[in-house]
């Protein structure tokens, strides 16, 4: 019973707890738990009922069962996952039964691993903290040059020299602590820390003889492979890294060669280079780390080949990690990628706030169009000469300073028309929301006058604290605050994910449904049809922040309701309703899944697959149901739900846009048709090949459908949006096809706007990329304010360059704002001259490919001098 494990524990007063318990505690959300109570670290274990031979040769790890069972269930007792350590086989003959029977067997490699991850805990624990050595990662993207210590939302290396003065006060072996960020990533970039090519031979020799076989397939051998970037060193391995006392703070090596890093970083089939191996086998042996505290969402090591969970000694992550305690600050609106690193590298995934938002508010023009409509409603009714000469002025003003065509006012409009357009438009930039700065982990501005921020800043720094003490640290949900998910705060617990069986919940179908109804509406009223096709973009963090519903809206679309038990919540079955109930056509739904998505919702998968058959197999009218129509045309229904080949992750097109190396956006359609090369369904939502497949599903779609639903952040931050939005555009160029591209805003679940990709991205460079809040915001931030420059720049090009659909006014407006302003380039070249260069290169990338055709003659020099002051700072060439 309870009472008799709360006796048993405060008698013992253990140092740890292993529990092989599926499931949860069942104790309510934010209820005190058994583990709350004991404060220990828990470890969860896993006792599968999957087979040992279908573990061994599955991506996935384990079946979808033991995935809710034993992982994501106990994830919200805060456990951390120590692995599998049992899997069912075949047990011998019973000759009075006459048939084998299955039974759990123990995999005693694995039995070990979980044993010396206890241990490296324990050992933590013991450990005085003056003399815990304990190693700071800060999260370099490959490709990215200028956005080292980027993470969404996080000042990281702000965060890090925080981190560095609390460890400071609170006794830990601190010593020399930088005076700025600046300094920081400096001292970094001129470590000399390292290994000798002898050193990590011999280390090497203890990891699994088949691990260094790959890595040797794919780089050659240590002594004369392509293991190091570019000059090779062969002799002596060194590592971006900074020692203050007993800490020492560092960047990872790329897990790939320079010229192919950003393909590589998401791209599980490749191993890591000898560098990475040698960067943990340095941490561990050399070093001798106590723990690892990765700082910012997301990094290198929970991405590395290998199973999706439960992991065997062979995976990558296991193997650069070892049992090594890893604590892990994570914004707390990622759930999916936060998931990845507690399943993957056992993080303690410490939940973080998002930067504090603000209204973006208008500038000089917009306030002044604002005071016209303002004056013209005053005289309507009232003064009509004045009235229609305000209607003239207004539009005149528009036209004149380009808001006009943003705002989608045509020349032919009528004055009443385009006013309204013009007034809609001034609203929705008004309310726009833009981050004022960045969030420092385990602070809040000195003047923060919201108390729910001062209690996580101080959550935040006490979970820290804690989980290096070796301590258990509450769980917490995951989500995005700002579109009302107030039970995510206060942030600086371990963040956990939501049950997936019971998704999409009631009220995200609900939610899904009504903004699925406003795509079509919109489709409509710009084609005079229903659309009869679709593509539907299906992530997985996203489907965790909403509760599935983008599931939803795809569900809705194809006339279909998910059926939930009312006892658990649990979605049991599909629903396909009556064509009479849906006052529209069917739409036939194409589902491209993120690989996060194909990982963490198998079950999700076969239900949009039942779905997908259910529908196509109604004997309904042509004209109301599409796909029904297309599978009686073929004699067979064709797969719905496509994404990248198991173990692989993104659109397959990060590498073209990161390098430049393609000549024409048809080159990237292919790239991003090619990647999306698998078929997925069946009761496992498995996946086959299948060749050609989805480019059909694109060559007869009418739209995409694209959803942005966290208000925290926009389609200018990650590579992500660019990459799938894109590679559709670029995909429907290399087939001669045309389709409406979709950015789908559901940041207020009550008011979902669906807008085209031009105008979605004009709405971010108009509402906060240039605007004088956001810019003065990111300049409190050194140059991890900058890399916010140059991470709009580079994602504004890329919108450019795949979809032909971005206006040379933004990107003028963007370089008005950045380098046209003499303060702000002072600022990024001064703090950041890595950005300041990328940012030049790729306005001159705009402009060479003919995307941006500026009326001044010499912008083409003064982007050539910031390139040539940037590399006289330092600045590779």
């Amino acid at each position: 019973s309870l009472a008799f494990v709360e006796t048993a524990l405060a008698a013992l007063r253990p140092a740890a707890i292993i529990t092989a318990t599926a499931f949860a505690s069942g104790a309510e959300p934010g209820v005190e738990t058994l583990f709350d109570r004991a404060g220990v670290a828990v470890f969860q274990v896993i006792v599968a009922t999957t087979r040992r031979e279908v573990w061994e040769n599955n991506q996935r790890g384990l079946a979808p069962a033991d995935l809710a069972m034993h992982v994501v269930l106990p994830e919200l007792d805060g456990r951390i996952l120590a692995g599998a350590i049992s899997f069912k086989g075949e047990s011998h003959v019973d000759p009075a039964l006459g048939h084998r029977a299955f039974a759990n067997r123990p995999e005693p490699d694995r039995v070990a691993q979980v044993s010396d991850r206890v241990a490296a805990f324990i050992k933590l624990q013991e450990t005085p903290r003056a003399e815990r050595k304990l190693a700071v990662l800060i999260p370099d993207y490959p490709s990215a040059p200028g956005r080292t210590g980027y993470a969404v939302g996080l000042d990281v290396p702000s965060s890090v020299l925080a981190m560095l003065h609390d460890l400071k006060e609170q006794g830990y072996g601190v010593e020399g602590i930088p005076q700025s960020p600046r300094e920081l990533l400096d001292l970094l970039e001129q470590g000399k820390q390292g290994l000798t090519l002898t050193q990590y031979l011999d280390a090497s020799k203890e990891l699994p003889a088949e691990a260094i076989a790959a890595v040797e397939a794919a780089w050659g051998k240590a002594e004369g492979g392509t293991h190091q970037p570019s000059p090779p060193n062969k002799e002596y391995l060194r590592f971006r890294a900074a020692t203050f006392g007993n800490i020492t703070v560092a960047l990872a090596p790329d897990r790939g060669r320079s010229a192919d890093r950003r393909s590589d970083y998401h791209d599980p089939t490749l191993p890591p280079r000898h560098a990475l191996l040698a960067f943990g086998l340095w941490l561990r042996k050399s070093l001798g780390m106590h723990a690892l505290i990765h700082v910012g969402a997301h990094g290198t090591l929970e991405w590395l080949p290998g199973k999706t969970v439960a992991l065997s000694q062979s995976c990558f992550p296991e193997i650069v990690t070892g049992g090594l305690p890893v604590i892990y600050p994570f914004i707390v609106s990622n759930p999916g990628e936060a998931a990845q690193a507690k399943r993957r590298i056992a993080a303690v995934t410490l939940g973080h706030l998002p930067p504090p938002l603000t209204g973006a508010g208008l500038d000089e023009d917009q306030h002044k169009l604002e005071r016209l409509v303002d004056e013209y409603a005053q005289a309507d009714g009232l003064d009509r000469r004045r009235r229609d000469r305000l209607a003239k002025l207004i539009v005149d003003t528009a036209q004149k300073t380009g808001l006009a065509a943003e705002a989608g006012v045509a020349r032919t409009d009528a004055p009443d028309e385009a006013l309204r357009r013009i007034d809609a438009w001034l609203c929705d930039l008004k309310d726009f929301a833009i981050k004022d700065g960045l969030h420092i982990y385990g602070r809040a501005a000195e003047d923060e006058p919201d108390a729910m921020r001062r209690q996580s800043a101080e959550a935040e720094k006490a979970a820290l604290l804690a989980a290096l003490d070796g301590r258990h640290v509450k769980a917490g949900p995951a989500g995005a605050p700002a579109r009302g998910r107030s039970d995510v705060l206060p942030t600086g617990r371990n963040l956990f994910t939501s049950d997936p069986r019971t998704m999409p919940t009631p009220t995200a179908y609900d939610l899904g449904k009504a903004a699925a109804e406003e795509v079509v509406r919109g489709y409509l009223q710009s084609h005079g049809d229903w659309p009869r096709s679709l593509v539907i973009d299906l992530w997985g963090s996203a489907s965790l922040r909403t509760g599935g519903e983008e599931i939803a809206q795809g569900l809705a679309l194809m006339g279909c309701r998910p059926q939930w038990d009312a006892a658990t919540g649990r979605v049991t079955g599909i629903e396909v309703l009556p064509p009479a109930t849906l006052g529209r056509p069917r739409v036939d739904v194409t589902w491209r899944i993120s690989g996060l998505f194909r990982d963490m919702f198998p079950t999700q998968i076969a239900l949009i697959d039942a779905a997908a058959t259910a529908v196509a197999a109604r004997d309904e009218d042509d004209s109301e149901n599409p796909l029904a129509a297309r599978t009686r045309a073929d004699g067979k229904i064709s797969p719905r739900i496509f994404g990248t080949s198991p173990g692989n992750y993104g659109a397959g097109v990060e590498d073209l846009l990161s390098s430049g190396d393609w000549g024409t956006r048809e080159e990237i359609g292919r790239a991003y048709l090619d990647a999306t090369s698998h078929a997925y369904g069946g009761a496992g939502g498995e996946g086959i090949s299948a060749p050609g497949a989805f480019e059909t599903r694109i060559a007869e779609a009418d739209l995409l459908v694209h959803t942005g639903d966290d208000p925290g952040r926009d389609i200018l931050e990650g590579s992500a949006d660019v990459a799938f939005i894109g590679g559709f555009s670029a995909a429907l160029a290399a087939l001669g096809r045309n389709a409406d591209v979709i950015v789908l805003d559901t940041t207020d679940p009550q008011k979902p706007t669906p807008r085209s990709v031009g105008d979605a991205v004009s709405r971010v460079v108009r509402a906060r990329a240039v605007n004088a809040r956001f810019i003065a915001g990111q300049m409190r931030h050194g140059p991890r304010g900058a890399s916010e420059f140059a991470e709009t720049v580079d994602r504004l090009v890329g919108f450019a360059e795949t979809t032909h659909a971005i206006s040379g006014a933004l990107i003028e407006a963007v370089h008005d704002a950045y380098v046209g302003d003499a303060e702000v380039r002072a600022f990024i070249l001064r703090e950041n001259p890595a950005a300041a260069k990328v940012i030049a290169e790729r306005f001159l990338a705009a402009r060479r490919r003919g995307l941006w055709h500026p009326l001044r003659n010499s912008i083409d020099d003064d982007l050539a001098a910031l390139i040539t002051e940037a590399e006289a700072l330092g600045v590779a060439a």
